[in-house]
């Protein structure tokens, strides 16, 4: 079992290729924007906090895009 399903005809479906780069670009963008989020001065709460849940935000959608991809099967 891989992570890079084919599509019936034996090419890589290009629908499932984007969207394993959505997937990791979430994650690892939103864990990137956390940790910004943690090195923001304590005088710019509002802006450490944004930075924060938009970035764990992005990272917990990026799991569940993991999830939703597992449960997927080949598009016909």
């Amino acid at each position: 079992m891989s992570y890079f399903k084919r599509s019936p005809g034996g090419e890589p479906d290009k629908f499932l290729s984007r969207l394993g780069s959505v997937t990791w670009i979430l994650i690892y963008g939103g864990l990137l924007t956390l940790l910004l989020g943690f090195w923001v001065e304590s005088g710019n709460d509002s802006i450490r906090r944004l930075l924060m849940a938009s970035g764990a935000l992005a990272a917990v959608v990026g799991v569940v895009l993991i999830y939703i991809r597992s449960k997927m099967n080949s598009r016909q």
